[in-house]
């Protein structure tokens, strides 16, 4: 019998394999690094992660440090948006209603690292990524453990049982499974030292989780989803792929939340407009955007059907094998007849 992990990483396969397929749509991301206060020298190197991997996941990320970009028009065009080591107060009054509304709307959000400590004082944006920053011990020489609390979630199935990394343990001034977020990350304490005082943030340690529905949406709106996690504090942790595949494994389970046009024709917000041309090395929207950065993709289209198969079969040959004879000949007739 597989362990629970195995077991988690063959399911967490085969939901990918009928999810909405990557290559069926282009979703749009926003990516904000705007700071007030202490500005991380990691952000650029965050960005261009993020933007040279985003081709591989059929993700277009923009980015804009510019307030003045959070209006309801400008907001509409993405699927989700990304809060990027944001500190202090980086939205006016108007930008928030925009953000506000945009949630309201089935927006969906992506928060790392220091995107917990800007807007303090706006209860719904504290709600939206789960829960305010409060301190972190200095960093330390040696390696912390980060344990897996949910090893079934996109975002944590690659990883290791005890994540052994070198970053900040952010503690939290609130608990976020108070508003509804479910931990799949926690700080394992005994692995550095932390003289400070702790407030109620709950047990074990939060250190990244999501949320189905994002609790920053109005109760009469669409919430879309949200994932948030502490880590990504230094410049080489943006480039260990074992973090990065943690942040796209919990960016693409974001974008599938099905509230936004990217997999849903009826919703409101997202990017309805993206079309490739595997002939050629651009793709076209309408609206451009003079304030942005843009990574443009263009992804030739790819027959998953056989994937789906292939994972159907190893999933049958370790639970069922008297199914495994079925799906493998049913891959092989796809695949190549």
């Amino acid at each position: 019998m597989l362990p629970n992990t195995s077991i988690c990483r063959l399911v967490t396969l085969s939901l990918l394999a009928f999810a909405p397929s990557a290559f069926a749509t282009n979703a749009k991301v926003l990516i904000y690094s705007a700071t007030e206060d202490f500005r991380h020298d990691s952000i650029p190197t965050a960005i261009q992660a993020l933007q040279s991997k985003g081709p591989s996941f059929d993700i277009q990320f923009e980015t804009t440090e510019d307030k003045a970009q959070f209006t309801d028009q400008y907001l509409a065009r993405y699927d989700a948006l990304l809060f990027l080591d944001n500190t202090g107060e980086v939205l006016d009054d108007l930008g928030k209603a925009a953000l506000q509304k945009y949630l309201d709307l089935g927006g969906n959000f992506i928060g790392i690292h220091a995107a917990s400590d800007c807007l303090r004082n706006t209860t719904f944006y504290g709600h939206e990524v789960g829960a305010f920053f409060d301190y972190h011990p200095a960093l330390q020489n040696a390696l912390q453990t980060v344990d897996v609390i949910d090893s079934c979630h996109p975002s944590t199935s690659m990883l290791p049982a005890q994540w052994h990394v070198q970053d900040e343990m952010y503690n939290f001034k609130s608990d976020p499974r108070t508003i509804g977020a479910t931990i799949i990350l926690s700080a394992n304490e005994s692995s550095y030292i932390d003289t400070g005082t702790r407030l109620n943030q709950g047990t074990p340690h939060p250190t990244a989780w999501f949320q189905e529905r994002g609790a920053g949406a109005e109760s009469n709106g669409t919430a879309g989803r949200s994932f948030y996690t502490s880590l990504g504090h230094l410049n080489e942790t943006w480039q260990d792929e074992l973090f990065l595949a943690h942040v796209f494994g919990g960016i693409t389970w974001t974008l599938q939340s099905n509230t936004t046009l990217a997999f849903n024709t009826s919703a409101e917000v997202g990017n309805p407009s993206v079309s490739v041309d595997p002939t050629s090395n651009s793709s076209s929207t309408t609206g451009t955007s003079t304030s942005s950065s843009s990574a443009v993709i263009s992804v030739p289209p790819i027959d998953v059907l056989p994937l789906k198969f292939m994972v159907l079969s190893i999933i049958a040959a370790t639970f069922f094998p008297w199914l495994s004879s079925f799906y493998l000949g049913r891959f092989v007739l796809t695949a190549y007849f």
